[in-house]
This record gives structure tokens, sequence and C-alpha cells, in this order.
């Protein structure tokens, strides 16, 4: 029977025996580890970032666009002829039954002014469906009613950004603010919804579509809007949406009758599809770094064998004596498998330390946000002793192999 104790205190007596090179075989584990949970901490970050992006731009979402207009020969890009309208937003209420809410949309950009502040920031003209579609909620106030929006109100819902920087820590419902120098009334504040990419969602005010229409940008005709955004009933009716959106737009725009070919003068664009693929590749972009990281763990294994090998060749009289005294093949096996895997297991624990610090200095110094996942530390010091009992299997497997009559009169 083994004597596993025994072995065990033989095999740490080795170890210490030469302590630098226990560390320095130590260094290769523990620079494969902590490589492997500060990549993965790194696309995990990443990962939920993108999540927290989908969940603030709100859920089963379509943008429809304007066409394209062309001077020249040369295409414009999206948003650069003024196809849509109001109209075509009621009547995608109306008529497309998987959707659920729909907001005209048709903003700019303006100086803002409250007393002897000013802050210049972007201004979303639209209904109060808005919150609706985007899932967006007041902390304080009320939204603009549809009355308020037929009457041309001067009335504005401030973005947390937009209130922090006009009003401190004074409450803005009911004050007067200057927008393009025309006043409007605080009736409401959104929640924060922080940042998508470099833009941030809290820096922005919304008005009624129809003040910003006539009163602060104007319009190419009456009723044009610079985009329109959609909620679909579900995420499984997106496609439907997109497809009925579609043909009532094309009809509306006669495009494609009496058998004529055009190309749509409109773009719809499924936000959360574009999202969802997004995070997607985060995912892979994180398995990706966990593998590259991996091989730094492989490397270190090799490093083990190597210095196991040469342990072996310096300890084979220790070898012989030990078997010419009634120690067992599988008693010499052990031994050297357990070096190995205490090797692993020591280098695993020092590179999960190396590792969290690691990531928070990243954290810290990058502004990346990194997150240490239980998981990640779990596998990390698996694989490290997996690494250990792979890689010191062959030296303990050659050391078990030697002859004592040999092994003792090596020299």
């Amino acid at each position: 029977m083994i004597n596993i104790p025994s072995t065990l205190k033989v095999s740490l007596r080795a170890l210490l025996v030469n302590k630098m090179r226990s560390a320095l075989t130590m260094l290769g584990i523990v620079i494969g580890v902590s490589a492997v949970i500060t990549m993965l901490a790194v696309g995990t970050g990443a990962s939920q970032r993108v999540s927290e992006q989908m969940a603030s731009m709100g859920s089963n979402l379509i943008m429809i666009m304007p066409g394209t207009s062309t001077e020249g020969g040369v295409r414009m890009g999206a948003g650069t002829q003024s196809t849509l309208s109001v109209g075509d937003a009621e009547a995608i209420q109306k008529d497309c039954p998987a959707v659920l809410y729909v907001a005209p949309v048709h903003n700019g950009s303006a100086q803002v002014i409250y007393g002897n502040q000013n802050w210049f920031t972007s201004i979303t003209g639209t209904t109060a469906n808005m919150l609706l579609v985007r899932d967006w909620p007041l902390t304080e106030g009320r939204p603009f009613t549809d009355d308020e929006v037929r009457s041309v109100a001067r009335v504005c819902l401030l973005g947390q950004t937009v209130a922090d920087n006009l009003f401190g820590g004074i409450n803005p419902i009911g004050q007067i603010i200057r927008i393009k120098k025309v006043p409007f009334t605080v009736i409401g504040t959104l929640a924060i919804k922080g940042q998508r990419g470099h833009d941030d969602q809290d820096d922005t005010i919304h008005v009624p579509i129809t003040t910003a229409q006539k009163k602060l940008f104007g319009t190419a005709f009456p009723g044009m809007v610079r985009s329109i955004m959609v909620k679909a009933q579900s995420t499984e009716d997106l496609p439907a949406a997109e497809k009925q959106i579609g043909e009532l737009l094309r009809q509306r725009h006669h495009i494609g009758q009496q058998g004529q070919e055009q190309d749509d003068d409109f773009t719809v664009r499924n936000l959360t599809e574009t999202m969802q693929v997004a995070e997607q590749l985060m995912n892979v972009m994180t398995l990706l770094l966990g593998a590259i990281a991996s091989i730094s763990l492989l490397v270190g294994g090799i490093g083990i064998m190597n210095i196991m090998l040469v342990s072996v060749t310096e300890r084979t009289r220790e070898i012989g004596i030990r078997m010419a005294i009634g120690a067992k093949t599988r008693d010499i096996r052990l031994q050297f498998i357990i070096e190995a895997l205490i090797l692993s297991l020591i280098g695993g624990i020092v590179g999960i330390i190396i590792g969290m610090l690691g990531s928070k200095i990243l954290s810290m110094l990058a502004g990346w946000n990194t997150i240490v996942s239980p998981l990640s530390i779990l596998l990390s010091f698996s694989f490290s002793g997996m690494v250990g009992v792979f890689f010191g299997f062959y030296p303990a497997y050659k050391a078990s192999l030697l002859d004592p009559i040999d092994a003792l009169r090596y020299e």
C-alpha cells in the first residue's frame, strides 16, 4: 500500500533542497495562470459592457433611416435624402401588427442656457412613445403629452448629464432653459442610461417633435423626420416587423409600382440583431484571449517536465538507494508526480493572486472594465494541476524504470 503522507514529505523535502530551481520551475505556471485570468477578465468585462449597452438601448429595436441622395454620380449615404415623415410613423403604428410602439425622431444639436450656465448637447424631437420604445423611465416629473405635441408646446425632458451641468444640485423641474434662444419649461428628467461606446446617452434633451420641426431645426417639407424608432412586439417578431415595415413604406412611397425596378428610399436596421452580433463577437474574443493565454500554461508545463527530467538524472543514486531498501516502482513514480503537482498548484495559487491584482491594475490604468469570475479562477487552477500531472508523468515514469543496481553505480 502506498504511504501518501510519507511520499508527500519526501517530495516536499526534495523541492526545498533546490529552492531557486523550484521557484524558476513554477514561474512558467505563474505567468500562464495569471495571463489566463487577466485575459478572461478583460474579455468578460468587455462582453458585460456590450450586454449593458444592449439593455440601455432597449429591447427589440428597429431603426428606419431616410434614403440616400446622389450628387454627380456619388451616393452620399443613408439619411442624406428627406424621405420619411410623421405620417409614415403613424401608418407603421396602425398597419404593422408585429410593431408595438413607434417614435418618429427629428434631432439636432444646440447650445442650451440656464442662468449663467450653458451646455452644448443633442436635442431629440420625438413623441411620448420614445420612452416606451427605448424602455426609458423618468426619475422625476412627467412625459410630454399628445396634446403638447400637437400644440407645439415648449416643454422638455433632460438627460442626467445635461441636468448635472446646467443645474448641479438644483431640482430642474419647472425651471426655464433656453434652446437656441427659445424658452422651454423642464417637465421631467430621464433616468440614467450610461455610455454606448463613445456616446453618452444621457447627454440629450427630449422635446416634442413638432416643436423641434417648427421652432428649432426646421424641415425640408412639413412633417419630415430624420429617423423612426420602432419597438417590435417581441424578439421573435423582429423579422416580421422588418418585412411589414418595408412593404408598407414601399407602398406609401410608390416604390416598385407598375413593374418598375427602384431602390428603396429608406433603410431598415435591426439594432437588436446588430448588438447581439457584437455580443457574440465579444464572447468569441473572450474565448480566443483565454486560449492564447493558455499556451503559456503549456509552456510552463514543458518547463516542469524539463526540470523534472534533470532532477531524475541528478537523483539517480537516491532513487537507487530507495529502491534497494524496498521502495516499489509505484512509490518512485508517485513521488515525482507529486513533486510536479506541488510545483504546478503552488504556481497556480500565486498566478491567481497576480492575475487578480493585474486585472485590477489594468482596469484602473487603462479604464477597461475587467471582471474576474470564479469560473475563470477554478478553470485556471484546475488546468494548472492537470498540466503538472501530465508533464510530470514522463519524468516519473522514467525514474520508476531505473534499475536499482545501475542507479547505485551511477556517478
